[in-house]
């Protein structure tokens, strides 16, 4: 690790750290609290995912929508117009109302095809932004001055390493920019997030044997087709099983930095208190 111990860690002039789990643990709240100080540099994946890697395929699909009103049409042919999506630090909603949900097109579902081909775009526009994370730690030190840096990570991170893998390219090369960790969360926790999905579900993005499995599972368990399912009751019923899958995965990344629980992440108040709980974490090792 780049900080072995907790002496190493308070010393260190320059601390960078990844944080990552699932989605609505507290990754966002830490990485606030950091960035409000000034010292600390906030690299998010997300916004970079939708600003740099998934921008181009989200004003085609808006132009390709709006190309069917004859006003908006002709507006976007005479450049009178413009569209671009709108992406915040803090929200993702551009890019995964564009990721959408599988299902019937008249509840506001994508063809299955479609839906994994979106799945694949995302795929490769994360894995591109955490390869990009080196490159920001290095540019927010040496262009702008921060003298640290935090990655904030997205829950599906973990779809696209394989963390038992001594060799794994994405995660070497993570590890060796900044200290990875996971924000873990207790049963309650992931019943609290369940509970809130289901109040409004979202989309999201899952490993493609995952994805191709549940789906083909929901199919034969409710003896439907493709083009009949509600897209909202089958992210609904996936959002649980996506959850247990991601868990081991997550663990098996931890085993590259260190451990925090949800709880102690939720009493953060200052980056005094974030020094304080990541050497606590290393002395835990």
């Amino acid at each position: 690790m780049l900080y072995p111990t907790a002496e190493a860690w308070r010393a260190a002039p320059n601390k960078r750290v990844m944080v990552f789990g699932m989605s609505g643990l507290g990754k966002t709240h830490m990485s606030t609290i950091l960035r409000d100080t000034g010292d600390w540099f906030h690299y998010s994946i997300d916004y970079r995912i939708g600003t740099r890697y998934m921008g181009e395929y989200i004003v085609n699909s808006c132009i390709e929508a709006a190309m069917d009103h004859p006003y908006l049409r002709e507006m976007l042919r005479q450049d009178a117009i413009y569209l671009a999506p709108n992406v915040h630090t803090h929200d993702l909603g551009a890019v995964s109302t564009y990721l959408g949900k599988p299902g019937n097109v008249a509840a506001g579902g994508f063809s299955f095809d479609e839906y994994t081909k979106r799945q694949d775009q995302f795929r490769a526009a994360e894995i591109a932004a955490l390869n990009d994370t080196s490159y920001f730690a290095e540019r927010s030190q040496t262009l702008y001055g921060y003298p640290h840096f935090i990655c904030d990570t997205g829950g599906s991170i973990c779809e696209w390493v394989e963390a038992d893998d001594d060799s794994d390219a994405l995660m070497s090369t993570l590890s060796a920019t900044c200290l990875p960790l996971w924000i873990k969360g207790d049963d309650a926790h992931t019943s609290e997030l369940i509970r809130r999905f289901d109040k409004s579900p979202k989309p999201m993005a899952y490993q493609p044997a995952f994805l191709a499995k549940a789906w083909s599972k929901y199919l034969s368990e409710n003896n439907t087709s493709g083009d009949e399912v509600d897209p909202d009751t089958f992210i609904r019923w996936t959002y649980a099983r996506a959850l247990a899958h991601r868990q081991p995965r997550y663990e098996a990344m931890a085993r590259w930095g260190i451990t925090v629980t949800a709880d102690e992440v939720a009493n953060l108040k200052s980056a005094a208190d974030f020094d304080l709980l990541i050497a606590t974490a290393i002395g835990r090792m």
